[in-house]
């Protein structure tokens, strides 16, 4: 403890040997009060001071000041205990003992009132942007670099902070230097159990500036299809489309290859696939997917395209592409494609469907597990019977009942 306190303690303790009526304690005790009662009238003429400084401001110092309300007074009570137990008649051996825990308790104060501070920043910055729009890509970029980089800033000032605070004690002086300077053996020690955690933390760093991933992304991870719901300063959280969640690190959309959906914009292209049968009238079936797509709400008006993508030994394959405003959007207007589509085959363009076909020589005997021919009681070739080739149609065949 400096000399100058220590003589300044024995005036002081010089001054209250007047009061030898009343026990050490008490007078201890009634100074104590009398400061931190003082303290607690010095936070009410600054808070009002303050308040009525900003009165006028923007909501970034008010808020400042009203989310420092309860920091500053314990701040103040701090100090007015400190001087309450320098100026009282306690011995100075224990009397530099308080001030040191006094101290300690002060620099964490002051860390906590500036954590205060970042997260006021945070708010007053995010609430220019509206994530609840649409077309909110602007906003998921800044939210996610804001909370990314908060949640940062939180981790390194709570170690700025406690090491501060651990240097005041002499005891633990050596863990505060390690703590802030990583150096030494207890440095090396929390160095080595943090790697996963400063892997993570760079790795969140690293996201906000490049942003390969941002809030509610829709993004497939492990072939699983999801929305990003939280980022973390350690993991993020997709929410899966079945309700379920998957945690997984930071440190995997660094290293690890995934597929985000809604990277530069929401708007995807959904994809449809059908087989139908060689005889299927393209033109027509193009015609009822652009009339299906053109009344769908879910369309967008940007891509409508219908083609034959491969060809098979029984069917063609046909691909439907239509895009939409989002990943969920786009999802709905694909299943309302296979259904109307399907129902338009079903109704009104029977030789679309997929059919089986037969063919036996002329002249041999047809096996007997094969349905009847047309005008044996069976159905024409443009249901599901088999047809020989040497049979030709004519008016005499059947109509399909369908």
């Amino acid at each position: 403890m400096p000399p100058e306190i220590i003589a300044l303690t024995r005036q002081v303790r010089a001054l209250w040997r007047q009061f030898d009526w009343l026990p050490e304690w008490a007078v201890i005790g009634l100074v104590l009060l009398v400061f931190v009662g003082g303290g607690w009238l010095t936070h009410k003429v600054v808070f009002a001071v303050l308040r009525r400084m900003v009165r006028n401001k923007d909501v970034f110092w008010r808020g400042i000041v009203e989310r420092a309300r309860v920091k500053l007074r314990v701040l103040i009570i701090i100090i007015g205990v400190g001087i309450g137990v320098t100026v009282s008649p306690m011995h100075p051996e224990p009397s530099a003992d308080i001030r040191a825990v006094l101290l300690f308790l002060s620099i964490l104060t002051l860390g906590w009132m500036a954590s205060g501070v970042l997260d006021m920043w945070s708010v007053m910055h995010l609430k220019r942007y509206n994530i609840s729009v649409e077309d909110n890509l602007l906003a998921r970029k800044h939210l996610t670099q804001t909370r990314i980089l908060q949640r940062v800033a939180k981790v390194i000032l709570f170690i700025v902070t406690v090491g501060l605070a651990l240097m005041t004690i002499s005891g633990f002086r050596q863990w505060g230097v390690s703590l802030l300077a990583s150096a030494g053996v207890v440095g090396i020690i929390a160095g080595l159990a943090l790697q996963p955690i400063l892997t993570n933390m760079v790795a969140g760093i690293q996201i906000a500036l490049t942003q390969p991933i941002r809030l509610d992304d829709a993004v497939i991870v492990e072939n699983e299809w999801g929305n990003v719901e939280e980022i973390t300063a350690t993991y993020v959280v997709v929410k899966l489309w079945d309700w379920r969640r998957m945690v997984l690190p930071l440190s995997y959309f660094i290293t690890k290859p995934f597929q985000n959906w809604t990277r530069e914009n929401a708007r995807l292209i959904g994809t449809a696939f059908f087989y139908v049968d060689y005889e299927a009238p393209i033109d027509k079936l193009r015609e009822a997917f652009e009339g299906i797509v053109k009344n769908s709400k879910l369309w967008d008006g940007d891509v409508q395209v219908m083609q034959v993508t491969d060809i098979t030994e029984r069917v063609l394959q046909v691909r439907c592409l239509a895009s939409a405003r989002s990943a969920p959007v786009a999802f709905d207007l694909r299943c309302e494609i296979r259904e109307k589509l399907m129902a338009f085959m079903r109704d009104e363009c029977r030789e679309a469907l997929p059919r089986d076909r037969l063919e036996w020589p002329q002249g041999e005997e047809r096996p007997p597990n094969l349905p009847p021919r047309s005008g044996e009681g069976g159905r024409a070739a443009a249901g599901w019977g088999g047809v020989s080739p040497s049979t030709p149609p004519g008016p005499e065949r059947s109509p399909d009942p369908a």
